[in-house]
């Protein structure tokens, strides 16, 4: 999610951050139960879930995708993020409208 600008850190910060979660969800086209955790620039990780044993849960592995990233980037500094087809293959296959991967089959 984007930066704060500083009207938005000088008066009501919490709500602005908020804001810019939300603001961050609609330009993508996503619904928070999709994707239950976001980064804020200069801020850090939030997340969220049906209760909060599932956000804790959400944290957690949040925090072990940044470690592999960092871990990736210590190996091979010259890394790129996968190309944005890749990532929606990925994502789709398991909770796009015709999902395949994952499912029960009869």
């Amino acid at each position: 999610m984007r930066k704060l600008d500083p009207g938005e850190i000088c008066k009501d910060y919490e709500l602005n951050t908020g804001r810019v979660i939300v603001e961050g969800f609609r330009q993508r086209s996503l619904e928070p139960i999709e994707i239950p955790g976001c980064l804020v620039a200069g801020h850090g990780a939030f997340t969220w879930g049906k209760d909060a044993t599932e956000a804790v849960h959400n944290a957690v592995v949040m925090e072990e995708c940044a470690m592999m990233a960092a871990q990736s980037e210590l190996v091979n500094p010259h890394i790129h993020p996968i190309e944005q087809a890749l990532m929606d293959k990925h994502y789709l296959r398991k909770h796009g409208k015709d999902a395949y991967y994952g499912q029960e089959r009869d």
